[in-house]
Order: structure tokens, then sequence, then C-alpha cells
């Protein structure tokens, strides 16, 4: 049996869970030079975003909650996710990309996950 939080969730299983989604989305999204991949990472406090071309192994695009605009807001994490997805769209429309495949790694898409997509989609970003 799964060892147990504070709170009753089986972390355990949680995690493995997370992995198989993760293994499942990656197999099949791949960003390329056309259309890049949008990578979220996502902690218990903050949430990092970057827009990667996987065939160079580069680094477009990043923004996170970390950033010193972002990093005093004085909000909910959903509400950061949105701002975040508007800073990524922002930036990526200003090193001239437009279009993304939607790498979530393995998170569910609900919360902070679907907030940040949304934002980013409504800043122009679009996949």
């Amino acid at each position: 049996m799964a060892p147990k939080t504070a709170f009753g969730k089986h972390t355990a299983a949680r995690s493995v869970s997370r992995a198989r989604r993760h293994r499942r989305v990656r197999k099949n999204v791949v960003g390329t030079a056309a259309r890049p991949r949008l990578v979220v990472n996502r902690s218990t406090r903050h949430l990092f975003v970057q827009i990667v071309d996987d065939s160079v192994g580069h680094t477009l695009v990043s923004a996170s909650t970390m950033d010193s605009a972002l990093r005093t807001l004085e909000v909910d994490k959903t509400e950061k996710a949105k701002k975040v997805g508007e800073l990524l769209a922002q930036r990526a429309k200003e090193a001239g990309i437009t279009a993304v495949v939607f790498d979530r790694g393995g998170n569910r898409y609900a919360g902070r996950i679907a907030a940040l997509a949304d934002s980013a989609r409504e800043g122009g970003l679009e996949f």
C-alpha cells in the first residue's frame, strides 16, 4: 500500500499516475522550429513555462511566477497562472512565435494548467 501524507492522499500513487500521463503526452508531442513546444513545470508554489525548439534543444521564451513583475502579486495561484500565460504570450509574440504545441508535463488539464493555457490563447498563442 502507498504511504499516506498528513492529508490522507496516496502520494506514491499520484506520482505514478503523473509519470504515466507524462510518458503518454510526450510520446506524441514534439516541438519543431515552425511549431515549438510549450512546456509547463508546476510545483506546489510556482509555475514555470518555456517555449522550446526540440530540434536544436534551445529555450526560445520563458516565464514563471518567479519573475519580478509577478513575484510581488498578492493573488491566488490560479490568478498568477493567468498572468504567467499573458506574459508568455507577450514574450512569444515579441520573439515571432504564433503557434506552439502544448506539453502539460503529465499534469491534469485543470486548475492552474487550464488557466495558463486559456490566458496564453487569449494572448495570441495558437494551440
